[in-house]
């Protein structure tokens, strides 16, 4: 057991989050040129992986849908983190930063984590099935998050796509209300609706793979989780300038940005979901995809709210006519995808293209 915990210790993966600890020591403050911006991004995305695999290790050990909601708080915290530097450090300018980055991250869960790991699922094993209860209500509870706190804002009276401070006040109590409810439903009563199931529709016994880790590796990889989402923070408040400068340099909009943080940190999380799919645990892919964007709304909403007392600038949340009919199509076809508790390649798919006109039409607006 010793032997194991040490090899844990001492693995690229366990490693990493102190190096990237050490380089935000010695970046934090000064000017950094080309090369070693490109070295930080490196370091960056694998203090990423790091952090999402530490969360995997205590995610695993503390068993379904709690490892699937440990993931989906872990990436929410990363994606909270650069968020808020990034608009402390980009001041007025970064107004509808939180707004494209949380509408990014829904459409890059709910069609790219969701559509990937139906599609790559599928052609594994033909026909995913899945518990439609379980999967339903976590869109219904996403549909509520995004429509209140990115939709409603375009058409109140306030000036602009943006709450009144009361407003903003309630969107925020309503979201953190809204997530402890769905984590109460999925962790206790209604537990059973979140696990992987047969093709005959009843639930898998145990885990299939490899043995649960011990307490000690499990508490080493929480601490070594919690400095990887420190050393990440960090690093995206460093490199936030590097990404800016490089989108306005191939002329992208501003915009984009939320769709890179977005991108950076939903990553690891979609190898996690393609892997269960592939493994035939559809279920754990719907908790990871439609669970981070739960997470993703419902906490960043409130810690911007809160952030908002000292940011400088208006803040906005409002959505575009082209965002909304993009969110309202996403609902529809996951209702869709969901409702029948199977699906194939093809919805997976479908969803994949939702994606390719999301990023396309945030590239070329």
């Amino acid at each position: 057991m010793a032997a194991r915990t040490r090899s844990l210790l001492l693995a690229p993966s366990s490693a990493t989050p102190v190096l990237a600890l050490l380089a935000l020591a010695l970046s934090w403050g000064r000017d950094i040129g080309t090369v070693v911006s490109i070295l930080l991004a490196v370091v960056l995305g694998a203090a990423v992986l790091a952090a999402v695999h530490h969360a995997e290790v205590v995610a695993h050990r503390v068993g379904e849908p709690f490892g699937s909601l440990l993931l989906a708080v872990a990436v929410t915290v990363i994606e909270v983190g650069l968020i808020v530097t990034m608009m402390v450090s980009g001041g007025p300018a970064t107004a509808s930063l939180a707004r494209d980055t949380v509408f990014a991250a829904v459409m890059i869960t709910c069609n790219g984590i969701v559509g990937l790991s139906l599609f790559l699922g599928a052609l594994r094993h033909g026909l995913l099935s899945f518990n439609a209860e379980g999967a339903g209500a976590a869109l219904v509870t996403v549909t509520t998050l995004a429509v209140m706190t990115m939709v409603v804002p375009t058409f109140t009276t306030t000036p602009g796509p943006e709450f009144s401070p009361g407003q903003l006040a309630f969107a925020a109590v309503a979201s953190l209300v809204l997530y402890a409810m769905f984590v109460m439903t999925q962790t206790r009563r209604h537990r059973d609706f979140f696990q992987p199931v047969a093709e005959n529709g009843e639930p898998l016994d145990g885990d299939d793979e490899d043995e649960s880790p011990s307490d000690r590796a499990a508490l080493a990889s929480l601490g070594l989780l919690v400095v990887a989402l420190a050393a990440v923070v960090g690093l995206a408040k460093v490199e936030s300038p590097s990404i800016e400068k490089s989108l306005a340099a191939v002329g992208l909009p501003q915009s984009f940005v939320g769709v890179v943080i977005a991108l950076l940190v939903l990553l690891p999380e979609t190898l996690a979901a393609v892997r269960a799919a592939r493994a035939n645990r559809m279920q754990t892919s719907l908790n990871l995809g439609l669970g981070s964007a739960m997470a993703s709304i419902g906490l960043t909403i409130p810690v911007i709210a809160l952030a908002s007392v000292w940011l400088e600038g208006p803040l906005v949340l409002g959505l575009g006519a082209t965002q909304m009919v993009l969110l309202a199509l996403t609902v529809v076809v996951t209702a869709l995808t969901v409702v029948p508790g199977r699906a194939t390649r093809l919805q997976g798919g479908v969803h994949l293209v939702i994606l390719a006109a999301f990023i396309f039409l945030a590239i070329n607006p």
